[in-house]
């Protein structure tokens, strides 16, 4: 069984002003991310109880986009918390979503221009995330573990 043992130099990294600032804003951009991706699935709901023409692709991108606005935020709680498993899961994930958010959207016809322009806003705010998660203040929070032989 594996354990965890936090140096005073770990600790002092995660208690510092700018580390604690750096995970507030990165807990308030992944929650605009999360907002947004609601916003898009509500609209989806509500053109779908009008009658509107919703393709099966727009439910399970919007559920799928908001599914991933709500794990993402669990674990930036859990990094901010100096989980340094939940940390590079972030960093993964907020490169990773909004390439893809976008790369899907370039895709021809697929979607129409408002659930693009809506899915666009939420990339942007994971992007966001992206640049302050892996900025250098937050990776030397969390340095590399050292395995060390008995």
């Amino acid at each position: 069984m594996e354990t965890t043992n936090r140096t005073t130099a770990e600790t002092a990294h995660l208690n510092h002003p700018r580390t604690r600032r750096a995970f507030g804003k990165a807990k308030i951009l992944v929650a605009a991310y999360g907002a947004l991706s609601a916003a898009v699935l509500i609209t989806v709901v509500i053109l779908a109880i009008g009658g509107q023409t919703v393709t099966s692709f727009m439910w399970g991108r919007s559920a799928g986009v908001l599914a991933s606005a709500a794990v993402t935020y669990w674990l930036t709680v859990l990094a901010s918390r100096g989980a340094r498993w939940a940390y590079l899961r972030v960093r993964i994930i907020s490169i990773i979503m909004p390439i893809a958010i976008i790369a899907i959207d370039l895709i021809p016809g697929a979607l129409p221009p408002w659930f693009v322009t809506m899915q666009a806003a939420c990339a942007l705010a994971i992007a966001a995330t992206a640049f302050i998660i892996n900025g250098p203040g937050l990776r030397a929070a969390f340095p590399k573990a050292v395995t060390r032989a008995k």
